[in-house]
C-alpha cells in the first residue's frame, strides 16, 4: 500500500479505530430532522468524531475548511425517497473535484440482491479505479433497499466481501444480532458497523455498538442516533468511548448519565 493511502488511512482511523459521522441523508431524504442545518448539528459533535462523511454540496455550503476533521464523501446518489428505486444510483462526482476538495476518503453504495446491483458494483470499481491512481481510499457502503429487508450474516458477508474483492478499502454494513462476528471474518478489509434508523432507547445503541466492536468491527459510522438523540453530545462521548476505550456497556451508559447531570 502506498504512503499516501496509509496516511489517509491513518488520519481516518488513529490506532485502527474509529468514529466517523455522517450527514451525508439529504442526499435522498431532503432536510433530514436534526440536518436541517448541518453546520449547526455538527458543531458540538465536532470533538468527538473521527471523520465526517457528506456530500460535496454541503461540504462547500456548510462545513469550514479550517478546524475541520477528516472528510468521507459520498460520490454516488441520483435517486430519492420520492423515486421508484433507491439503488438506482450513479456516482455524482469526478475525481478532479474529489482531488480539489482535498478529501481523505470517498464513499460509494452497493446495493446486492437489488435491480441494480450490476450497477452499484461498477459504480464501485469504477471509482476504486480512479481514486487508486492518487492514493484515496473507498469507502463501500453496504446499502439495503425497499426490497432487501433481510440483514442476517450470510447476506452481510456476502455484501461485504464482494466490495473487498472489488477493492474497497473499508466496509460500512449493518450490525447483526447473530454471527456478525462471522461477517467481519470473512472481509478482509475493515468493517465499520452502520447505524441505520433511529432506535428506540439510549440503551438500545449502545448494546448493538459493543456487541459489534466485541465481534471484530474497527468502528462506527453513525448519524441519526446520534444527532436525534435528545442528547447527542452525551451520545457520541458513550459511543467513543466504547470504540476508543473498549468500555462495557455499563460504563458508556454511565458516561451518558454524567453528561446530563
Amino acid at each position: 500500500m502506498d504512503w499516501g493511502m496509509k496516511n489517509r488511512l491513518n488520519q481516518l482511523m488513529p490506532n485502527g479505530k474509529c468514529v466517523f459521522m455522517p450527514i451525508d441523508h439529504g442526499y435522498f431524504l431532503g432536510p433530514t430532522k436534526g440536518l436541517e442545518k448541518p453546520a449547526q448539528t455538527i458543531e458540538p459533535l465536532m470533538p468527538y468524531f473521527d471523520a465526517l462523511f457528506c456530500t460535496r454540496g454541503v461540504l462547500r455550503s456548510a462545513i469550514s475548511p479550517t478546524n475541520s476533521k477528516p472528510i468521507i464523501l459520498r460520490v454516488s446518489g441520483c435517486t430519492s425517497i420520492v423515486g421508484k428505486d433507491l439503488a438506482n444510483e450513479e456516482l455524482t462526482t469526478s475525481i478532479d473535484d474529489i482531488i480539489r476538495l482535498n478529501v481523505q476518503s470517498v464513499g460509494v453504495s452497493v446495493f446486492i440482491g437489488s435491480d441494480y446491483e450490476k450497477e452499484t458494483l461498477k459504480n464501485l470499481s469504477t471509482m476504486v479505479n480512479e481514486c487508486e491512481k492518487y492514493g484515496i481510499p473507498v469507502m463501500a457502503v453496504t446499502a439495503v433497499g425497499k426490497e432487501m429487508e433481510k440483514r442476517d450474516a450470510r447476506y452481510l458477508g456476502l455484501c461485504c466481501r464482494i466490495s473487498a474483492e472489488l477493492g474497497a478499502k473499508v466496509v460500512k454494513t449493518y450490525w447483526c444480532d447473530k454471527d456478525f462476528d462471522k461477517v467481519v471474518q470473512g472481509c478482509p478489509v475493515p468493517v465499520i458497523v452502520a447505524g441505520g434508523p433511529k432506535c428506540s432507547t439510549e440503551l438500545e445503541v449502545l448494546n448493538f455498538v459493543h456487541d459489534g466492536m466485541q465481534n471484530g468491527a474497527v468502528g462506527i459510522n453513525l448519524g441519526r442516533n446520534i444527532w436525534q438523540c435528545s442528547q447527542p453530545v452525551a451520545m457520541v462521548k458513550a459511543l467513543r468511548s466504547i470504540v476508543h476505550k473498549n468500555v462495557s456497556v455499563k460504563e458508556a451508559k454511565s458516561i451518558y448519565d454524567s453528561e446530563l447531570r
